[in-house]
């Protein structure tokens, strides 16, 4: 049988605020969601065998996990007997970096229940959609289409078709950051501002004065993401700066392309070990 592709993009959090907390001890956040052009590729068939086969390529493959999101969500739902006893093989070229925020292995999986439902491998009423998507991760349901979105702390999730036209310069340092760790050291929350979306909070004024809550927290324990947003800031015709998730990636964002290649010039000749790459909003 002949393997399907898929393309599962990265996620960019325009903004990330944390609102209180669940009674399981999981962080209620609230976020404004977009993708960019920067994909994994998954390549799946169905298989004769006992056994699902995972594995991954690409440059980004060493770090993953034998457990992982794939095995977690083919664990669930060959225990609830979805796939009806289906076995798959399924390969995956990474090319979104792991701990960067970028949301690669959530994105995986959202790609993945969206190829079963189109395929009519899956057959799921939308309340059993998200709640298979938050068994595996909290933000594998913002991935099932890649529409700008706006999750609010309540869980509501809104799309919006409105285009963010930006050119994007995604820098990851040369180390991850623990996201259990950053979420153990929040002392505070915020005032909830997206329990109403809206599409005007897409707008660009709106995008600058909000903020990633967990950058003061993420620049205190990796001092060297600090450095690297201030001088991303400094870089002509950038519009504004953001950690994306809980790091270690840090996107600048741009007009222009013309702008974008002179950035990333700049940056690969100042942190010359540093993984970047140029790409746009989708």
């Amino acid at each position: 049988m002949k393997f399907f592709k898929i393309k599962s993009y990265a996620k960019v959090n325009l903004s990330l605020n944390i609102t209180g907390k669940f009674n399981n001890g999981l962080h209620k956040i609230e976020s404004l969601v977009s993708f960019v052009n920067l994909f994994d590729l998954i390549f799946i068939r169905e298989i004769k065998k006992k056994r699902h086969d995972v594995y991954f390529k690409g440059i980004h493959a060493h770090k993953i996990k034998k457990n992982n999101t794939i095995t977690k969500l083919l664990k669930i739902l060959d225990k609830e007997r979805l796939i009806k006893g289906k076995k798959f093989e399924i390969k995956i070229i990474k090319n979104i970096p792991t701990q960067s925020g970028l949301g690669g292995g959530s994105m995986n999986v959202s790609s993945l229940i969206s190829f079963f439902l189109k395929k009519n491998i899956l057959k799921l009423k939308k309340s059993d959609i998200f709640r298979i998507s938050n068994l595996v991760g909290s933000d594998v349901i913002l991935g099932l289409d890649y529409q700008n979105t706006i999750l609010s702390s309540n869980g509501r999730i809104k799309k919006f078709k409105k285009k963010l036209n930006y050119y994007v310069l995604i820098c990851k340092p040369n180390f991850g950051c623990s996201t259990s760790t950053i979420y153990s050291k929040i002392k505070s929350y915020s005032k909830s501002e997206y329990n109403f979306p809206r599409k005007s909070l897409l707008n660009l004024r709106n995008i600058k004065k909000s903020k990633n809550k967990l950058e003061n927290i993420a620049f205190l324990l990796y001092p060297k993401l600090k450095k690297l947003k201030l001088f991303l800031l400094t870089l002509p015709g950038v519009i504004f700066v953001r950690m994306s998730g809980s790091g270690s990636s840090i996107v600048a964002y741009f007009y222009s392309k013309k702008a974008l290649d002179i950035a990333s010039k700049k940056f690969k000749k100042k942190f010359k070990n540093y993984w970047f790459i140029k790409s746009k909003t989708v």
